[in-house]
Order: structure tokens, then C-alpha cells, then sequence
């Protein structure tokens, strides 16, 4: 009944922090003899949260990166490294996806700040808009996977697991599907002759290095800093936000008090749309713990007898399924309390019941019919949601491979994360 009357709502655009707030409520009134107040009290204490302080510090560093130059840097940069093989553009917007992903933490974020830059110049050099669109959207995604990660920050706090561990375990990962993307859109190319082979030399390398060299600094001072313990991932929040600051202001001069104030705005924004969802989401969480819903269903599989690998996998398709009309980080807040259990239940090591949930979300975002990277790509392409459709396929297809082989190998990501430990 809960989730019947959540999608209800969800279908008549009731906002989804409302939704979730509203569905709870209900079914807390009328099914469950739960004190309200313990509900509420549940919100607030939610928020109350040093580990979570990480995502507005980290929608602010990138934001500072976004509007601060650093990237139409790493966009070049890319290009000298990958704008030599055939379909080049399209390397080139997944690779700076992937320096950019190292520096935001946010999926929509890179689509915007990489997308608004590669979209035009992909069309000015013959590729479809379609193509152009859904290859931003695709790329994007690494920025959630590859860290820092705001879904991370978020599934740390939520499930307890160590923040830290969890950013070093998605690094492979990310890469992994970076490659994978970049194949489909070499084997793309091929077929359409989209962009031909242009060489690069090294003059041109190491010149665009040295002009993005401050950009691509940041990730490397943040991951080292956390990885060598002289900050904790919150604590690495700021300092990005003071790091992007510096070089948005000094290094490149992109950033004035107008574009600044800009910026403050929208972070609030963001911020605190994320944190009522946090809120309300918690008060659903605490609901179905108190009524034994993660016990029940984890007991319902027990007596299933199927095997670790067989729920690994159902969690995985309810996990594609629940982005298929749900945001990322919303999905995120509300199955954690569901699934954690069931994972931990079947052996699943936390941290790779982790990364693959951040994955299996992250690849949500290019599913309809909500899709929202799609609904972001489309709006930067200016091109119509249904046309984006038929392009992506080929992507999310690569994108099920890859999410099949991070489960069934846990070594990728949680082996080098014990590497790194050790």
C-alpha cells in the first residue's frame, strides 16, 4: 500500500520529497499504531549528519569547477589524448566525463557542464544531435561512479559504510565503464564514419596538460588526501570548495561576484532539495524497519532457497527498475533500508553491495521513461526525449555487461579498495 500510494502521487507530479512524506504519513495513520512523533523526530535527526555535510560542500566544488573554466580544460585535454581515434568527439566527451566525474561528484552535473561544451562542437563536426545527446548522457553517469560521489557520500551515512572505502572501490569500476562506453561508440562511429582520424602530437599533449594541469590536480588532492588520512571525505569537501575557489578566482579568472552569487543560489537550491528528500525519506526508512519489511522479504528469499547470485541479481533488476521512474538519489535514500539487510543476509561484502547499488542507479538515469540524464541531454541537444531513445540503447545494453561483471566479480571493486587499505 505504501508504494501504491507513493506511485500515485509520483504519477500526478506531486514533488518527490512530498510524495515519499505524504505516502508515509498515510500509511502511518492508518495501518501502523507508530507514535507520528518518533517519525518526525527521525527527520531531523537524519540531517544531523557530519558525514553528510560532504554533499553540499561537494555540489559547491563542483559547481565552483563548472562555472571557474576548469571545464573546457579537461575538454581539451581530452581531445589531445583520444581525438585521434575514429569517432573522436565522442572519446573525447566520455574521457572528459571521466576527469570531470573525478572533480563534481554529480552525474547531471557533468552532463551539464561537459555536454554544454561537446553537444555543438559534435554537430558543427557532423555528428547526429541524437548521437551527440545520448553519448553525453552515457558519459555522464561515471560521475557518480567515479569519485568523490555525492550517491556515495549518501549511501555511506545511510548503510554505515566507510565513505573512504567506498570512493576507492568505485575507481575501477568507473573506468571500466568509461572503456566499455568508448568501445560502443568506436564501433558507432565505424558503421555512421563518424569523425576521422586526426593526429595528435605530443607538442599538443603536453601543452594542453600544462593548461588544465590545476584542474586536473583537484581529484588528485582530494582522493590522496582522504586515501592518506589527513582528511576525512567531509573534510575533503571543503577543501575542494576552497581549491575550486582559488583556482576559479586566480588561476583561471573566470569567476566574478556576479557568477559567484550565481552559484551560492544554485547550490542552495540543490542542497536543499536533496536534504528534504533526505528528511522525508528517513521517516520512510524508519516505517519499514519498525514494520520488519527488510526481515520479512530477506526471510521470504530464505525460504525461496535461491542462491546469493540469483538475489544479487533480482536486487539488481529492482534496482534498474526503481530508475526507470524514480530520481537516482531518491531511489538511493529509499531502497538502501530495504536492500542493505538482504545484502548483508546473502554474504555481500557492504561496500560492494555499495558500488554496485551507486552503479545500477547511475545507469537509471538513462532509462525511460523518467530517465533524467536523458531529459538533461536532451534539453542541452535540443533535441526531442523520444529522439534520444533509439541512440542509447546500444549504451545501456554495454552499460547491463558491465553492471553483470562488477557483480559477479566483487574483486574489481572491493579487492582494490583492500589494495589501497594495505
Amino acid at each position: 500500500m505504501l508504494l501504491i500510494i507513493m506511485l500515485l502521487l509520483f504519477l500526478i507530479n506531486v514533488p518527490v520529497a512530498f510524495a515519499i512524506g505524504i505516502s508515509t504519513m498515510i500509511i502511518s495513520i492508518w495501518i501502523s499504531d507508530i507514535n507520528l512523533l518518533r517519525l518526525i523526530q527521525s527527520m531531523f535527526s537524519s540531517l544531523d549528519s557530519f558525514p553528510l555535510m560532504a554533499v553540499p560542500f561537494f555540489i559547491l566544488a563542483g559547481k565552483l569547477m563548472e562555472y571557474g573554466g576548469l571545464s573546457q580544460k579537461i575538454v581539451e585535454f581530452a581531445s589531445s589524448l583520444v581525438g585521434n581515434i575514429r569517432g573522436g568527439l565522442a572519446h573525447v566527451s566520455i574521457v572528459a566525463c571521466m576527469f570531470f566525474g573525478a572533480i563534481s561528484g554529480s552525474s547531471v552535473a557533468t552532463i551539464v557542464a561537459i555536454g554544454s561544451i561537446m553537444i555543438p562542437h559534435m554537430v558543427q563536426r557532423g555528428y547526429e544531435r541524437n548521437f551527440a545527446s545520448a553519448i553525453q548522457a552515457a558519459g555522464g553517469i561515471t560521475g557518480s561512479i567515479i569519485p568523490p560521489s555525492i550517491p556515495m557520500v549518501l549511501i555511506g551515512v545511510i548503510a554505515g559504510i566507510s565513505v573512504g572505502d567506498l570512493f576507492i572501490a568505485g575507481i575501477i569500476p568507473g573506468i571500466l565503464i568509461g572503456l566499455s562506453l568508448m568501445l560502443v561508440a568506436y564501433l558507432v562511429s565505424l558503421k555512421k564514419g563518424y569523425g576521422e582520424n586526426v593526429a595528435q602530437s605530443n607538442k599538443s599533449i603536453i601543452k594542453t596538460l600544462k593548461e588544465s594541469f590545476w584542474a586536473l590536480l583537484m581529484p588528485l588532492i582530494i582522493l590522496g588526501g582522504i586515501y592518506a588520512g589527513i582528511f576525512t571525505p567531509t573534510e575533503a569537501s571543503v577543501v575542494a570548495v576552497v581549491y575550486g575557489f582559488f583556482v576559479g578566482v586566480f588561476i583561471y579568472k573566470q569567476i566574478t561576484y556576479n557568477v559567484l552569487k550565481k552559484i551560492l543560489l544554485s547550490t542552495v537550491l540543490t542542497t536543499s532539495s536533496i536534504g528534504l528528500i533526505i528528511a522525508t525519506a528517513s521517516y520512510f526508512g524508519r516505517l519499514v524497519t519498525l514494520e520488519r519489511v527488510p526481515h520479512n522479504i530477506a526471510e521470504a528469499l530464505g525460504n525461496a532457497n535461491l542462491s546469493p547470485f540469483t538475489v544479487m541479481i533480482l536486487i539488481c533488476v529492482f534496482l534498474l527498475l526503481l530508475g526507470t521512474f524514480m530520481d537516482g538519489i531518491a531511489a538511493l535514500i529509499i531502497a538502501t533500508p530495504i536492500l542493505f539487510p538482504i545484502a548483508l543476509g546473502i554474504g555481500m561484502d557492504p561496500v560492494h553491495f555499495g558500488v554496485l547499488m551507486v552503479v545500477n542507479l547511475s545507469v537509471g538515469l538513462l532509462t525511460p521513461p523518467l530517465g533524467v540524464g536523458l531529459f538533461v541531454a536532451a534539453k542541452i541537444g535540443k533535441v526531442k526525449y523520444e529522439s534520444i531513445l533509439r541512440s542509447i540503447i546500444p549504451f545501456l545494453l554495454v552499460l547491463i555487461i558491465d553492471i553483470i561483471i562488477i557483480a559477479l566479480f566483487p574483486y574489481i571493486s572491493v579487492g582494490f579498495s583492500n589494495f589501497m587499505k594495505n
